[in-house]
């Protein structure tokens, strides 16, 4: 289970579960071998630089579940921007045959998912989700 957030002036806990697709919902991460994995240690990258922990990480074949804790001056916006925009660059620049398959410089579409996690489903059916 995830653990509280203590901050000087607050603590928290925010699950947020995210859903990316990848345009035109091509099957990059069935057809690009590592790319799965890339995705995963660029996310370990990004917990290094914001207060963002990534819980689970999910991966289909043409979208990617997050499991998400983050703090409340982060809101469901900018995470979707933090992660949609820093994964879609170094994934790009890790795995450049990925632009082969998806026209235009864009990795993920406009669009992606995110609910608050325990409002709808809890933390434990979202992770068993992700893992599946």
């Amino acid at each position: 289970m995830s653990e509280h957030i203590k901050k000087s002036h607050n603590s928290s806990l925010l699950l947020y579960h995210l859903v990316c697709p990848a345009k035109y919902r091509r099957n990059v991460f069935r057809d690009v071998a590592g790319a799965d994995q890339e995705i995963k240690k660029i996310c370990l990258e990004i917990e290094k630089r914001f207060d963002i922990h990534f819980v689970e990480i999910g991966v289909d074949q043409n979208h990617v579940h997050f499991l998400i804790q983050s703090v409340p001056m982060i809101s469901p916006t900018n995470l979707a921007k933090i992660v949609k925009s820093i994964t879609a660059r170094e994934i790009f620049r890790v795995k450049p045959e990925i632009r082969k398959l998806l026209w235009g410089g864009e990795f993920w579409t406009k669009g992606y998912y995110i609910n608050t996690v325990g409002k709808a489903a809890s933390e434990e059916a979202i992770k068993q989700y992700v893992q599946n």
